[in-house]
């Protein structure tokens, strides 16, 4: 019998000790369009609910979220973890144009997200990807230097599989692994997932609703909306989907929770030690989230959703998932 959902776990102090963190991306024009004063309310509506773990990237509108979530937390600091991927490396027209975590790099992106996020050190500072020019070793050995000088106080990692994850634990200790895990993602299950328990590494799970598709939401049809080439979300897949996701909706209906309740309690239920992170981006998605915490679900809740046909399509683009180190497992 699988106990994990009967044995509700606290999250380590290294992610703050509550059952969710907050997952800014969509702040900053990844799913369409943003508001920065509802995002800045999202944020602080957060922290005063108890959710310490604020998750950004470097890359994420270029600077943008940073300099967002600088906003925010002013005068809650010593409220907030704050988690930063960064090596992922974009171009003036926002295109993707590959991976750096090189040590001087490494170095260089922290200065600046220093700088943007106004603080003094980082909480868990993590690359965003795997660089496959760059052995793991060597840029977790420079945030090791890092953290010795006082800038950052953990070290994650992001995207990587088991290998990767052995290798970089024999350097530094690692407090947590980034990856996605949701009804339609559950890929880590596998492999990952036991070796996480294993080593007694935590892990932050972004993608809980699946970038919208979990909770009825579609591509908005702008240049920013970059769900519009996720496989999950094209015509090949979209009747078989949308009949998934109304079959989840019913079941949310019938025990008295929202779509995007189901989502959370359903990744808090299967793995209750680790942190979903919710990427809501107003107030409204945030308390619906959080009503998920009183709504846990059953072993038979488990089972029953085990029963619904699985979603369709991988969670990226072929060229991404080739570039995905956890993908190798």
């Amino acid at each position: 019998m699988d106990v994990r959902a009967s044995r509700p776990q606290k999250p380590p102090a290294a992610l703050g000790g509550f059952p969710l963190g907050l997952g800014c991306m969509g702040m900053s024009g990844m799913y369409g369009a943003t508001d920065d004063a509802a995002s800045i309310r999202t944020i602080q509506e957060a922290i005063e609910h108890g959710i310490r773990l604020i998750d950004t990237g470097d890359f994420y509108g270029m600077g943008h979220n940073e300099l967002l979530v600088a906003r925010a937390i002013e005068g809650r600091r010593e409220r907030v973890l704050l988690s930063v991927k960064f090596g992922a490396l974009r171009a003036p027209n926002g295109s993707w144009s590959g991976v750096d975590t090189r040590p001087a790099a490494v170095k260089n992106f922290l200065a600046y997200s220093l700088k943007r996020l106004g603080v003094e050190a980082i909480d868990i500072y993590r690359p965003a990807r795997l660089d496959p020019a760059v052995p793991i070793e060597d840029t977790v050995g420079a945030i090791a230097e890092l953290v010795q000088a006082g800038y950052v106080h953990n070290i994650g990692l992001s995207e990587v599989g088991v290998d990767t994850l052995r290798r970089a634990q024999r350097v530094h200790p690692i407090v947590d692994l980034q990856i996605e895990y949701s009804i339609a993602s559950r890929g880590p299950e596998a492999k990952i997932f036991p070796a996480l328990h294993e080593l007694g590494v935590s892990s932050t799970l972004y993608g809980v609703f699946s970038r919208g598709l979990l909770t009825g939401s579609r591509p908005e049809g702008t240049a920013g909306d970059f769900r519009a080439h996720l496989p999950r979300f094209a015509p090949d897949h979209r009747e078989h989907n949308e009949a998934v996701v109304r079959a989840l909706h019913a079941f949310a209906r019938e025990r008295g929770l929202t779509p995007g309740q189901l989502a959370v309690a359903w990744v808090r239920a299967r793995e209750p030690s680790f942190v979903p992170l919710v990427g809501a981006k107003t107030v409204a998605q945030l308390r619906d989230a959080l009503g998920a915490l009183e709504r846990p679900l059953s072993q038979h809740d488990l089972h029953s959703l085990d029963a619904i046909e699985p979603i369709l399509g991988e969670r990226y683009g072929a060229e991404a998932m080739q570039h995905l180190d956890s993908e190798r497992g």
